[in-house]
């Protein structure tokens, strides 16, 4: 049984596991060596303390996680996220990348952030077409961008608009506080 939900500590070794397969023998992450159990512990941190990170789980093992994060440091991207998803290969081509996007869109929308993006590595063309089928476009091609496993290599930079941009944004809240708004009532007018 396939079961979606927050990731959690406990699942910080599996999910790192899944990302260090990506580091080691693919093109597809730009980090050199995976990070270390404590260097990840501290990445999961410094994320949910904002943003949200999900975990799919089938029959007890975590097989995906994908996870917002900022998008740029400076306050006038405040509105704006990065996504990141990583799946184990039992994962793929099962709907369950929609799924976890589809999470992670509907929180960033309800917490208030108007434009999600990914970065791509341009030989990643499954990850392009699944972007492209999750109404991202591509905003930018950045041509021989990073180097790894002997090769230079393009990023796409790709986009999605959540809201229309009108009038001065209101602020963006955190994840913890966009679900308590989610599970409590209207106050009265």
């Amino acid at each position: 049984m396939i079961s979606y939900r927050l990731a959690t500590p406990d699942d910080l070794p599996q999910m790192l596991d899944i990302y260090a397969e990506y580091v080691k023998n693919t093109t597809y992450s730009f980090e050199y060596a995976p990070p270390t159990s404590e260097q990840f512990a501290q990445r999961y941190q410094r994320i949910i303390a904002f943003y949200p990170w999900y975990a799919v789980e089938e029959d007890g093992q975590v097989i995906g996680y994908a996870y917002a994060d900022r998008a740029f440091d400076r306050a006038a991207y405040g509105w704006d996220a990065d996504l990141s998803i990583y799946l184990a290969p039992q994962a793929k081509r099962k709907g369950i990348g929609s799924r976890l996007y589809s999470m992670l869109l509907r929180d960033l929308t309800e917490m208030g952030f108007y434009t999600v993006y990914a970065l791509v590595t341009g030989n990643n063309t499954i990850s392009q077409a699944f972007h492209e089928k999750q109404g991202f476009t591509i905003a930018a091609v950045l041509p021989d961008t990073g180097y790894k496993m002997g090769q230079w290599l393009d990023i796409f930079w790709y986009e999605k608009q959540l809201a229309p941009r009108e009038g001065q944004p209101k602020p963006v809240c955190s994840y913890q506080t966009a679900c308590r708004l989610r599970s409590e009532p209207e106050p009265a007018v």
